[in-house]
């Protein structure tokens, strides 16, 4: 028997990107006529079903979960696999991790692999470049084949999913209050460009919490990181260039890279700039001075996705489908990088 056609396959025969082949697949007008036609018609001839993704488990269960995440370098991540192994080993099941860094044909790849026949269900957090391209079909195509997905940290609404999340507005109202309380006037952000939600979102918070205190919202004030290659360096010109006492990073590395950059400029932390983090990793605890942070509670963040998604693979297929957003809540923990 033939075995069955994948969009990588279809992708390197045509010498074209999964995503075009994905797109042409869907008549999406960012695609020439021409392009679109010829990977249709190499679909057709080869007998290609676009549902690779959640192919033959309706019926098969492997007591097996999924789980991608964009990358490994945030602990962040590795407490929400920990969170997911324990609920997960409780309950019966074992956990397979891959890592999408944060590249979109990865992402696909890695579902599609992990799909046709070795899981039961995925919990995944989406990849920067899939945020940036805005192309969910391979998230809702699993909805659409009946395999159970939960999003957490980085979720889309476009995909109707079982979400587990922090209030990130909330998290960064916190966080920049927490720095007015302690006298600051100047405050900078470091965030990611928009696309990715949690930079829109914390940054949203950080512009709110400064409207509603009086203060102005001074754009040369505001970093967006795209290049993760040269966080060090636009970090370091953000600094040398901005007269701030304080400064609120939307990741622990970003903020370890703030107060170096903040000493190498001949200033003292907290004394001359306070700075605060978010995600309480061991960079956050070990990091001299040690940063004060908006903790996420990724190992509850895990635990809570991990049952969602048991829940639904256990539960009657009678039962009507529905989903739910589970909110986990943010705390302040304050350490060296700030004014007591």
């Amino acid at each position: 028997m033939r075995p069955k056609l994948t969009l990588k396959q279809i992708a390197r025969e045509l010498d074209v990107s999964i995503s075009t082949v994905s797109k042409s697949l869907r008549d999406s007008p960012e695609i020439g006529e021409d392009t679109r036609q010829k990977v249709q018609a190499f679909a057709k001839l080869y007998n290609y079903k676009p549902n690779n993704i959640a192919l033959s488990l309706k019926n098969r269960k492997t007591k097996t979960i999924g789980v991608v995440i964009p990358e490994i370098v945030h602990h962040f991540f590795t407490t929400v696999i920990s969170g997911i192994e324990h609920v997960a080993n409780e309950m019966g099941y074992s956990v397979m991790v891959c890592l999408s860094d944060n590249s979109f044909d990865k992402e696909v790849l890695n579902m599609e692999m992990l799909a046709n026949g070795s899981i039961d269900g995925f919990i995944l957090s989406v990849a920067k470049e899939t945020m940036q391209k805005g192309d969910y079909h391979h998230l809702i195509e699993v909805v659409n084949q009946g395999m159970p997905l939960v999003l957490f940290d980085r979720s889309v609404e476009e995909v109707p999913s079982d979400k587990v999340i922090i209030d990130d507005v909330r998290g960064a109202k916190q966080a920049v209050q927490f720095l007015i309380d302690k006298g600051a006037k100047n405050i900078g952000i470091i965030s990611t460009v928009d696309y990715v939600s949690v930079g829109k979102l914390r940054t949203h918070g950080y512009t709110q919490i400064l409207e509603d205190n009086g203060l102005p919202v001074n754009q040369n004030f505001i970093l967006k990181i795209e290049d993760m290659d040269r966080v060090d360096e636009e970090i370091a010109s953000f600094i040398e260039n901005t007269e701030l006492d304080a400064l609120f990073a939307v990741n622990e590395h970003f903020a370890a890279a703030a107060v170096r950059a903040i000493q190498n400029k001949g200033k003292k932390v907290p004394e001359d700039v306070q700075v605060i983090g978010f995600t309480d990793g061991e960079l956050s605890k070990r990091f001299i001075p040690s940063l004060t942070t908006i903790s996420q509670h990724g190992s509850r963040m895990g635990e809570e996705a991990a049952r969602l998604l048991i829940e639904k693979l256990e539960k009657s297929p009678q039962e009507e489908e529905s989903y739910k957003t589970i909110i986990v809540e943010t705390g302040l923990i304050e350490r060296e990088s700030t004014k007591k």
